[in-house]
């Protein structure tokens, strides 16, 4: 049940010839122009810089209806390629530009609206996106436009389990597309999904395939591609086979839109459905798509990113000459606030030398509390988790042998009699690959499958061994916590490096934070990733799994 882009409806009105050739005090703003072509081309990212490039143009020349249009636009680009977050600080940056009393405006605000509840929907941050929503139809201006943003208001409504007030909404949409085949099959199926969820006792067959029927016979691919999935999960527990044709159909379909996510909702769902003979090869093919589909996603997110940090350099570039400009004309001020700045520097002497005792006997309570928080995070580090870790091997390696377990056991009493020392102690002596895939695949176990990928030495030459000690304390503490906490079934670990950082990406299919969302292992983790100029994140969705990923440079 995705939400639907008011974009595709506006288009006309919004990307019109008239609206494409637009003039400034000081002719055609050819950058606008050029960002339609890049788009209409299937170019969105050089429609993108070019939208970007015309809305300096616009503000130079004070033009706030064509900013607001490029940055509009700048949006949904980004939406629509997955950088949810730069597409939420355009689309408010636009309002500023935007005139709310101009009717003639409306129908962009209206669509800038709905770009701010697809974007805040996709971040699952639903309340928002209801609000952004009810905004849209408040300035929409007919009657396509409001049935759109009240379907996408119900959707949220239906992500949030508030089935009833969903079922309102979609009733009162359903009658009044009696006379639009599209819209009609595509409510239908939207009610009937939600009273399924309402009640799994619910029989949405009849319904489902009403609308399946007038979307073939329209010829809607979009459509088709939603009904065959809907059926596959109705019928994935009531009969199989049934899901399994249905399952492949939303395949082929996905395929002929060409839509990487829609392949992969029905990759997921035929490695569900699937005998076990043929999930191997379902699953290996959605692996090898989500990996591409990822690393799209992030260069798109980097090279927006760069877009607008170049042009923000350039205004600050702009700027900082004009600062400079207006520093040697305010020179001459100066003087007459020599004697007032004395005045207040010794002031300030002696409020610090006030406040100078108080603050030192602060420093002291302090100097204690992080002396007992680094002996909890030694002994957490290098002993609970190892203790952990041993535990695990003892579980999972059969016919563990009894000298090799008295030595580990040896080197963890030394390691916990001197935990009072000071000196480090090493984890990445020798292969460091070999010993991080060793440690990570001691936690596999018959309940639990661990898959490393992309673990190759090459992947760690020229990182020095701090950034490599610290991750493997990480790397650790992470997978003890998934075996105490997510019972999770699947764990995927993926490492990543490119000409400036390495990149981990942990995946689970665990029941999420719910219980170790804020233990002090998970902190330590942070702290440590900080430590090496590295950034750690959390993507948590309750009861459906844990992705983490930690990056930190090179040198």
């Amino acid at each position: 049940m995705k939400s639907l882009n008011l974009f595709l409806c506006i288009i006309l009105l919004l990307m019109s010839c008239k609206h494409r050739t637009v003039k400034n005090k000081n002719g055609d703003n050819v950058a606008y122009e050029m960002a339609f072509q890049h788009r209409d081309n299937g170019m969105p990212d050089s429609a993108f810089f070019y939208f970007n490039k015309a809305k300096d143009i616009f503000l130079q020349h004070h033009d706030n209806l064509g900013t607001a249009k490029c940055l509009l636009n700048m949006a949904i680009i980004a939406t629509d390629r997955g950088d949810n977050f730069g597409s939420q600080e355009m689309s408010l940056n636009a309002l500023r530009y935007f005139d709310q009393k101009d009717a003639d405006q409306f129908i962009y605000i209206c669509s800038n609206y709905n770009n701010l509840g697809r974007a805040t929907q996709n971040l699952l941050d639903y309340k928002r996106a209801i609000k952004f929503y009810e905004l849209a139809i408040e300035f929409s201006r007919d009657s396509s436009t409001i049935l759109i943003n009240q379907n996408n208001k119900a959707n949220v409504l239906n992500a949030m389990k508030s089935y009833k007030e969903a079922i309102v909404l979609y009733s009162s949409i359903l009658k009044t597309t009696r006379n639009n085949n599209r819209e009609y099959a595509r409510v239908l199926t939207n009610i009937s999904y939600t009273k399924w969820l309402q009640n799994f006792s619910y029989d949405a067959r009849p319904d489902y395939l009403k609308a399946l029927k007038i979307r073939i016979a329209d010829n809607d691919l979009f459509g088709q591609n939603s009904s065959y999935s809907h059926l596959a999960q109705y019928f994935a527990k009531k009969d199989p086979d049934s899901a399994m044709m249905f399952a492949r159909k939303h395949l082929q379909v996905a395929k002929i839109l060409n839509s990487p996510d829609d392949q992969l909702s029905a990759l997921q769902e035929l490695v569900t459905l699937s005998p076990a003979s043929e999930t191997k090869s379902y699953f290996e093919r959605y692996r090898i798509l989500d990996d591409s589909l990822q690393v799209a996603r992030w260069k798109a997110k980097n090279q927006f990113a760069l877009i607008r940090f170049e042009t923000e350099k350039h205004k600050a570039d702009f700027q900082k000459s004009q600062a400079e400009n207006a520093e040697k004309k305010n020179r001459i001020l100066i003087g007459y606030f020599i004697v007032v700045a004395l005045v207040l520097s010794l002031l300030s002497v002696y409020l610090w030398f006030r406040k100078r005792n108080r603050l030192l006997r602060q420093e002291k309570e302090l100097e204690v509390k992080n002396t007992e928080l680094k002996y909890v995070k030694k002994i957490h580090d290098r002993v609970a988790n190892k203790v952990y870790h041993l535990m695990s091997e003892v579980e999972n390696i059969p016919n563990l042998k009894r000298d090799l377990l008295l030595d580990k056991l040896e080197a963890l009493y030394n390691t916990s009699r001197d935990i009072s020392y000071e000196n480090k102690e090493p984890t990445s002596e020798g292969n460091y690959a070999a010993q991080l895939s060793g440690m990570l695949q001691s936690y596999s176990s018959a309940s639990t499958e661990v898959l490393i990928v992309g673990n190759d030495e090459e992947v760690w030459i020229g990182i020095n061994d701090t950034a490599k000690d610290e991750l493997f304390i990480v790397m650790q503490e992470l997978m003890t916590n998934m075996k105490r906490h997510s019972q999770a079934q699947m764990v995927v670990i993926k490492f990543l490096r490119d000409d400036y950082c390495i990149t981990v990406l942990y995946t689970d299919n665990g029941i999420g934070m719910a219980d170790a969302g804020r233990n002090n292992g998970l902190k330590n983790t942070e702290n440590r990733i900080n430590g090496i100029h590295g950034t750690i994140t959390f993507e948590s969705i309750l009861e459906k799994g844990l992705d983490i990923t930690i990056s930190f440079p090179i040198a």
